[in-house]
């Protein structure tokens, strides 16, 4: 089981647990404001961009290609930017935080 926290763009901190599917369905199972993840999870939308806490970029990896291809496109992206429907819920994740992208 992973704890995950949320900081929406508006300081609000949730935090949520879950063992299985994709960081962006385990926010929109649990209404996280501000993502929408409009494409299902394909990576093609980027309506689910996060920005991961530092020191948690070991946790969830690098962006892909094809992930950092669609960050390209969003004026708020940096290094820390990750799309949640690219990363896997697990054990290995565990305690991270993510913020939510304007």
């Amino acid at each position: 089981m992973a704890n995950i926290t949320f900081i929406t763009t508006d300081g609000a901190s949730t935090t949520v647990s879950g063992n299985s599917g994709s960081v962006m369905e385990l926010a929109r199972d649990h209404n996280i404001e501000g993502i929408l993840g409009n494409c299902g999870g394909v990576c093609s939308c980027a309506t689910c961009h996060v920005h991961v806490a530092p020191d948690d970029m070991r946790k969830t990896g690098e962006a892909s290609e094809i992930e950092r291809d669609m960050l390209e496109l969003d004026d708020n992206a940096d290094e820390y930017s990750r799309l949640c429907c690219q990363i896997v819920v697990s054990d290995a994740i565990d305690g991270v935080v993510f913020r939510v992208a304007e």
